[in-house]
């Protein structure tokens, strides 16, 4: 796509080809009252003067008091608090009432059980067109051993659960698969009785076998994504192991992308498919992700937040 091509929308899903952490950035308004939001667009800058730098839209309600604070603070947070990032995501009246949160040694407010955290004082704000870039002098940070939440392509990953997920289950036999998108379908195998485009697994990464498998069985670009589901199938005793998958436009070689709301009439192979598909056209609708883990008759969707909220 060139310059002069452009769309907004197209550019800002090739920017969430990236995967990033997720963090809740934190000030005090001019009354002394916290205020905080959800934000990926954080990055390091500098050891020596120790600098960080976060972007904030010209269009958030947060914009004048962000541009006006002389402090403000990074919150990185960890694999289980997907919740608190949908909080500071939406406009949500009094957010701090839902987290624990104490306040730093130049007052902002500091979340509890992150990853890490940050507070700075305000370097600098650049202009950077329909954003500002907000450039902080780290005062003080904390490092905790919590790892971090994953973001990527509109949905979240755990990375350490997922690693230990593969890690389980490379001792036995593995199946992988791939719910591999496009435009809000996913690609099925079969006319009459579907399933998820699979193969055997083997020595080697478990993402490179799939990839080619994919990139082979389509003859399209297949990015795998993150994990989505691992189970145990007890009438096969395969370990399954499913990613998400992200196709680039045209036609598959073998398969067709089908809309998953669509299918619920629909005959699968396995059980265990339909589940899939079923929980995916789900999730599609409200925009929210999670890893499961169990057997093809129960388990749980992880990651879940266990932060038990004070007001």
């Amino acid at each position: 796509m060139t310059m002069q091509q452009i769309d907004a929308r197209a550019l800002r899903d090739a920017f969430g080809a990236f995967p990033t952490g997720v963090t809740v950035v934190t000030a005090r308004d001019a009354a002394g009252l916290p205020i905080g939001f959800t934000a990926n667009s954080f990055t390091s800058v500098s050891l020596d003067p120790p600098l960080l730098l976060v972007c904030l839209a010209k269009t958030s309600r947060n914009f004048a008091t962000m541009t006006g604070a002389t402090h403000f603070a990074i919150n990185v947070l960890s694999e289980t608090q997907k919740d608190i990032s949908n909080t500071f995501a939406r406009p949500v009246e009094d957010r701090f009432a839902t987290v624990e949160w104490s306040g730093g040694a130049d007052g902002c407010p500091i979340l509890a059980d992150v990853a890490a955290w940050f507070e700075c004082a305000m370097k600098e704000v650049i202009d950077a067109g329909d954003h500002v870039i907000l450039m902080g002098r780290i005062a003080s940070f904390q490092n905790s051993s919590h790892n971090g939440l994953g973001y990527t392509r509109g949905g979240y990953f755990t990375p350490m659960l997922a690693s230990k997920a593969v890690s389980a289950a490379t001792d036995g036999n593995i199946e992988l698969a791939a719910v591999v998108e496009h435009e809000g379908e996913i690609l099925l195998l079969g006319d009459d009785i579907l399933s998820l485009p699979s193969c055997e697994g083997r020595d080697g990464s478990p993402t490179d076998i799939l990839s080619g498998y994919l990139q082979e069985l389509t003859e399209l670009s297949v990015t795998i994504g993150f994990l989505y589901s691992v189970y145990e199938g007890k009438s096969d005793g395969r370990h399954h192991i499913v990613y998400r998958a992200f196709a680039s436009q045209g036609e598959p070689r073998q398969g067709k992308f089908l809309k998953p709301e669509a299918l619920s009439r629909a005959r699968f192979k396995t059980t265990s498919t339909a589940d899939i598909v079923t929980r995916f056209a789900l999730e599609s609708q409200i925009g929210n992700f999670g890893v499961y883990f169990g057997d093809e008759t129960s388990g749980t969707v992880r990651p879940v937040s266990t932060k038990v909220a004070r007001a």
